[in-house]
């Protein structure tokens, strides 16, 4: 008699297994998109929902446990005040409404420079005939704003030696920054930089005089390219102040004109009085 072999009577054992593992990682990625966006105040009203449905803390619970504007995982709570749960509200106070609203204009103002970065680089890119030119631009978030370094770099100048005028390159590049930047609600800094150097400078016309004069030149071809005057906040020369790279300010990638749109706070309106 023919022996029969053990299987699954209903069908393929891995097609089960398969697509159990097609429905958890469905579950896990709408958790992911879910998680990806939250409601601060929806967040705070299931905090206080998971509190009363478990009963873990009935009698006082720590205040920030799930922070605000940060993750519960951080090691130190934001306030440790222990506040009885008959107090406890999905309400925000007034004060906390306004740390709230500032924090949300933190969020917009970040978002608005991630948009600017990206235009500019798109403004670059559209320039294919000075591709290898584009690499001498260098775009970085800094606390005082995004900062837009003309620097030299890879054996490219971008301004003759002890000159205040650029290469042509160099003007063609910041022609094509003024497009976005004439759209853009920011104000800018403009600061000339450049590296230390062992040999003596010209009577009369030295670092500090040569910085400022390339940030003026750089602001000149801005406003002679639709750049609005009121849009520019300063110009200044920092010499050899402020390297790029400070463990080496010999280099030339210290040589550099920085375009700053600036972070600022929101103006105060008129009249108003603590």
């Amino acid at each position: 008699m023919a022996r029969k072999r053990g299987g699954h009577a209903g069908g393929h054992g891995w097609f089960v297994t398969f697509a159990d593992l097609m429905a958890l990682l469905m579950s896990f990625f709408v958790m992911l998109v879910a998680f990806s966006t939250q409601d601060t105040a929806k967040l705070q009203v299931v905090a206080g929902s998971m509190r009363d449905a478990f009963g873990v803390q009935d009698r006082i619970r720590y205040s920030g446990v799930i922070e605000t504007p940060g993750l519960p995982t951080r090691p130190k709570l934001q306030n440790v005040a222990r506040i009885n749960p008959e107090d406890a509200s999905a309400t925000p106070t007034p004060n906390e409404g306004g740390q709230l609203d500032d924090y949300g204009a933190k969020l917009d103002k970040d978002r608005a420079f991630a948009m600017a970065s990206a235009s500019l680089r798109q403004a670059l890119q559209d320039m294919p005939e000075i591709t290898d030119v584009s690499k001498n631009v260098m775009l970085e978030d800094s606390p005082d704003g995004l900062n837009i370094q003309i620097v030299d770099q890879d054996g490219r100048s971008m301004f003759p030696e002890g000159s205040k005028e650029p290469f042509e390159y160099t003007r063609r590049v910041i022609q094509k920054l003024a497009g976005p930047l004439r759209a853009m609600p920011f104000r800018i800094s403009i600061t000339g930089h450049t590296a230390a150097t062992r040999l003596p400078s010209r009577p009369g016309y030295g670092p500090w005089e040569l910085s400022a004069d390339r940030a003026n030149t750089v602001r000149q071809i801005l406003q002679n390219s639709g750049v609005p005057a009121g849009h520019v906040f300063m110009v200044a020369g920092k010499a050899d102040t402020q390297p790029l790279f400070p463990d080496d300010p010999y280099i030339t990638a210290n040589r550099r004109v920085t375009i700053t749109l600036m972070r600022e706070a929101p103006p105060v309106p008129v009249g108003l009085k603590p």
